[in-house]
Parts: structure tokens; sequence; C-alpha cells
């Protein structure tokens, strides 16, 4: 995914995309959504928080959308970081953080001490319950009144054991047939970063902080609106959901 004159940075972005909807074949509908839920609280001109931003595909979705829009995107993924920087070089509207959201001083490195919306997609499962508790803590502060916050993840709901099993099972029927068809997976995409001359570097770094899959918790839909609404936001709740997936909405 080389050019002879650089890296073909759109190329990357769009193996990530495909890599991507091997796992969630409804991405696009959350993001259309989380985009619909942005203009209808804040407007089309929002100054928004790229959460775990990775490669930007939520920002790239949002200028698309909403030329006028400012993006701030923050990540600790060397390689991810490099594919969004390379992606969107020269954009005045786009600027990247390198920042730990475990660390409670991450909101000093930001540009600005507000924003309309801080938007987060498949991400925070990462994190443990009592870092992402505090997480949600720090972005009710850095949330306006009247702004938003939206994630978008693997939200399990433990009261529903068979209807999980079921789902489980469907997905990786879906996954397996896909990957027959040529689909790459988590594993072989990375691997095909790690072999390539740019990438190599960032994705080795990558791996030294992460490690090889995430450690983190996947609450229900549930225990996330309650959190958000006891670290300081107004209401929160589910506006979207597939049989996995919820896209959650939290109003400052």
């Amino acid at each position: 995914m080389t050019t002879g004159v650089g890296t073909d940075w759109q190329s990357w972005q769009e193996s990530w995309d495909r890599q991507q909807e091997w796992y969630m074949p409804d991405r696009e509908d959350r993001f259309r959504i989380m985009l619909d839920m942005v203009e209808a609280c804040v407007g089309p001109e929002p100054r928004v928080l790229d959460l775990a931003c990775g490669t930007g595909s939520i920002t790239a979705r949002l200028l698309a959308r909403f030329p006028n829009a400012t993006s701030t995107g923050v990540d600790l993924d060397p390689a991810l970081l490099a594919i969004a920087r390379g992606t969107f070089e020269g954009d005045e509207r786009v600027s990247f953080v390198t920042a730990d959201l475990k660390d409670p001083r991450w909101t000093t490195q930001l540009p600005y001490d507000s924003y309309d919306a801080v938007l987060t997609a498949t991400a925070l499962h990462w994190l443990r319950n009592e870092p992402l508790a505090a997480l949600y803590g720090e972005l009710a502060e850095l949330v306006r009144y009247g702004g938003v916050f939206m994630n978008a993840d693997h939200m399990i709901d433990d009261t529903t054991p068979r209807i999980n099993a079921i789902e489980r099972t469907r997905s990786h029927a879906r996954m397996e047939q896909a990957q027959k068809n040529g689909a790459l997976d988590w594993a072989e995409w990375w691997q095909l970063a790690a072999q390539d001359p740019v990438l190599a570097g960032p994705t080795a770094r990558r791996f030294a902080i992460y490690g090889a899959h995430a450690d983190g918790d996947m609450p229900s839909p549930a225990w996330h609106a309650r959190v958000l609404r006891e670290k300081g936001f107004g209401e929160a709740r589910a506006v979207w959901c597939s049989p996995s997936d919820t896209l959650l909405l939290a109003l400052k």
C-alpha cells in the first residue's frame, strides 16, 4: 500500500474500513446516526473531539458531511495515528493529540477547553470499568452545556445469555463466510502494517503499548447510561443498536 513517492494513506484508510466492516457490517449505519444526532443537537458546524480516533474514521465522515466542522483527534496508538496524520495532513480543520486516556491529565493537551460533541466508536471497550467511569467524569467537564457525548461500541447485556449466544453464532457464521471471500481480520491487517516500511516501527510500538487484545470490560448500555448521568450528564440513553452493539448518547 505504498507508492513510489510515499505512503498511500487513503489505501490504508480504506483497508482499515474494510477490516472493521468484517466485524461490523452495519458500521456506516452507526456513523450516519451519530452525525444525524450531532446536527440535531449542536448544529452543522460543530467543534468535535474524536476520542480514541484511530485512523480518523469519524473525522473523515464528519468533515465530508459538515465541511465547516473542526475536529481534534486523540489517541495513543502510534500506527493508527500515523495513518490519521498522513490522511489529513494540511487540513487546518483537523489536529491530532497523542495522549493516554487513562492519564488524568490528558485533557490538558487538547487545543480547546470545551467541545460541542465528543464522539467515539469501537474503542472504549479497551478500558476496564473503573478507568472508563473516570473518563466519563472528565468528558462531562469537557462537553459544553447542551453538547453531546456519543459512544458506539460493544455493550453486552448479561441478562440475556441465550440471545447473546445466538447472536455470537450468527455473527461468527457471517464472518467466516466473509473471510472465505477475501476479507482481512484484525490480525491479518496488523501483519500487513508490520511489513510496511513506514508503518513497521509505529506498529511495533503499538503492540508494546497495548498487547495483542483488549483487556477491558464490556458493560451493558444501562451501565453506561447510569454512569454518564452520575458523572454529570443530564440525560443518557441508546439512540441506535444492532444485535451486538449500541450507540449511546449523553446530553450535557
